[in-house]
């Protein structure tokens, strides 16, 4: 019988460390165009979710320009050249898509901000500002910021995690993609907030080397970014 100390080691080697063998090679042309496109993407992406940030909550604008956003990343992404899905490891030995492993990260993950969120709630300097990030869902339509989130954090995955990644190359593409994904973040005015896209840029960053692919990424993000829509705002109530 395996020990649930030797299941949790096997678990992150397969998850966060051991890549799973792929050939993603390409010419020395595609790389300098994907690290154009992306370079202007960026830009783009970064003014755009700084202004979508601002808005206030409850104004209709936030929806068009949040959705705006998604476009912004999903396209740079496309055009910068192909992506791939990714495989995992799996308990045979084997290799599949990663979508039981990158569900449990996710979870994992959103445990570990729920935590969080009820030392965040007795402190009104922390708290506050992040329940006026969640008043988008408060004063707004709950399916709508839920379907836009979803959407939205599908086409960073695409562009931070696939685009971006790509284009980094070989040296530290993990570290870079995290940072530069956690300073877009900053125009919004919310330390939390950098703090959080840098944890989650650094976990999807780690499934994006070992899958090679944007599949595992995606599906962490999603069950993160969901789960605190729903999950956050009773935690803050709960631990004033």
């Amino acid at each position: 019988m395996i020990s649930p100390v030797a299941e949790v080691r096997s678990f992150i080697q397969a998850a966060l460390v051991q890549p799973v063998p792929r050939d993603h090679q390409e010419s020395d042309t595609a790389f300098r165009r994907r690290r154009v496109v992306a370079a202007l993407t960026l830009v783009v992406g970064a003014i755009v979710l700084a202004l979508a940030l601002r808005i206030r909550p409850g104004d209709p604008l936030f929806y068009a320009a949040t959705l705006g956003l998604a476009a912004v990343w999903a396209t740079g992404a496309l055009l910068s050249g192909p992506l791939h899905l990714g495989r995992a490891r799996t308990r045979a030995g084997g290799a599949a898509r990663p979508l039981a492993q990158s569900l449990a990260l996710g979870a994992l993950l959103l445990a570990i901000f729920l935590a969080g969120g009820l030392v965040i709630a007795r402190v009104p300097a922390l708290r506050d500002p992040v329940l006026t990030l969640l008043d988008h869902a408060r004063l707004g339509s709950l399916p709508l910021v839920a379907l836009i989130t979803a959407v939205n954090g599908i086409g960073e995955e695409l562009y931070f995690r696939g685009a971006l990644f790509a284009a980094v190359g070989r040296r530290h593409p993990v570290l870079v993609t995290a940072a530069v994904y956690a300073l877009t973040t900053v125009g919004a005015g919310i330390p939390l907030l950098v703090l959080a896209a840098g944890l989650l840029g650094l976990l999807t960053g780690l499934q994006r080397r070992v899958t090679g692919g944007v599949l595992g990424p995606v599906i962490v993000h999603l069950t993160w970014s969901l789960g605190l829509l729903f999950l956050l705002p009773p935690v803050l109530s709960v631990g004033r």
